[in-house]
């Protein structure tokens, strides 16, 4: 224990969406001496705001985020990417004598910061080309079975609709002849904790119901404070389409679909809290298997909701 104490600290607050990790990351300011590192993949974009419930400007005044705002939706940000920019990141706090706190709920990118990057080739674009006129041809399902012959256990780990995991595990094993988790189990990078006391803690009320009700209370206020004007800013760009990741975040397809008219508003309300509720779903499972991890529930078992005193105070134990 004496060893672990003598490494420099990095904290993680992970969660569903909805869980209300903004809102403790930014009491928990207040009282550690913490930097807020985002961990999410829409809010990297900038442009996508309301519908990716990123921080307003007066709260970011408040508790700055890093990692916020870094590409234009146009341009796709990498797993690697985020990995080299944490990892400087937690450096420059370290210098500062401050903690770094990642905060966010893709779980991914938590993953690939605590166990490493392993050595990927880099893309080729005319084995991607293939995959994707594959992919237009026959649909993702398709592909992702394809995966699944080559790769079962990274297959296992992608939803069938999230083409861009699809391809680039596909491409990376007919580019090297090694399936995606083949790479990763030969990767040489040190993990964060060999290096770092890292504390993790994930967010959640104990009840789905809880969960998917603040989820469906959220979509609307988005939906009344403009995220359909949001939408159609990025849409009359006219250089963005629906096969970029910034376009495919949750929330954002459905109304880019019903400003094409191929949903009602009803409709796209509907799809929209429902693609939330799935997103919800995969990062609850990613973190029920995941290690060294402390759970804070923002509930009773009674369903009484707890205070964010007591939140912050329980934050506090697990992190000393």
């Amino acid at each position: 224990m004496k060893e672990s104490q003598e490494k420099p600290k990095v904290l993680f607050l992970m969660g569903p969406t909805a869980s209300g990790k903004t809102d403790l990351a930014m009491s928990l300011r207040q009282v550690l001496p913490v930097e807020l590192i985002s961990v999410d993949s829409a809010l990297v974009y900038k442009g996508l705001d309301i519908g990716s419930a990123k921080p307003s400007a007066l709260e970011l005044q408040q508790a700055p985020h890093r990692m916020l705002d870094l590409r234009d939706p146009a341009e796709p940000y990498s797993v690697a990417e985020f990995y080299a920019d944490a990892l400087q990141h937690i450096d420059e706090i370290h210098s500062m004598n401050r903690i770094p706190l990642f905060v966010g709920g893709t779980m991914m990118y938590f993953k690939t910061l605590l166990e490493g990057l392993a050595d990927m080739p880099a893309a080729n674009t005319l084995v991607r080309a293939e995959i994707e006129a594959d992919a237009k041809k026959h649909g993702w399902q398709f592909v992702h079975q394809q995966l699944a012959q080559v790769d079962p256990v990274l297959a296992a780990e992608i939803h069938p609709n999230h083409s861009q995991r699809i391809s680039r595990a596909l491409e990376v094993f007919r580019v090297s002849g090694k399936t995606m988790s083949q790479l990763r189990a030969q990767q040489t990078q040190q993990e964060l904790t060999k290096k770092f006391d890292v504390r993790q803690v994930a967010i959640a009320p104990r009840q789905r119901s809880v969960l998917h009700a603040r989820i469906a209370l959220r979509f609307k206020k988005m939906l009344d404070d403009g995220f359909i004007d949001e939408v159609k800013a990025l849409q009359d760009r006219g250089d963005l389409h629906v096969d970029l990741p910034a376009i495919r975040a949750v929330g954002y397809r459905q109304v880019w679909d019903y400003l094409n008219q191929q949903l009602s508003y009803d409709e796209m309300q509907e799809k929209g809290v429902i693609a939330t509720r799935q997103l919800a779903k995969r990062q609850l499972t990613w973190l029920r298997g995941w290690p060294e991890l402390n759970w804070l529930y923002t509930d009773t078992e009674t369903g009484e909701n707890r205070k964010k005193n007591e939140l912050v105070s329980e934050f506090l134990n697990y992190c000393r």
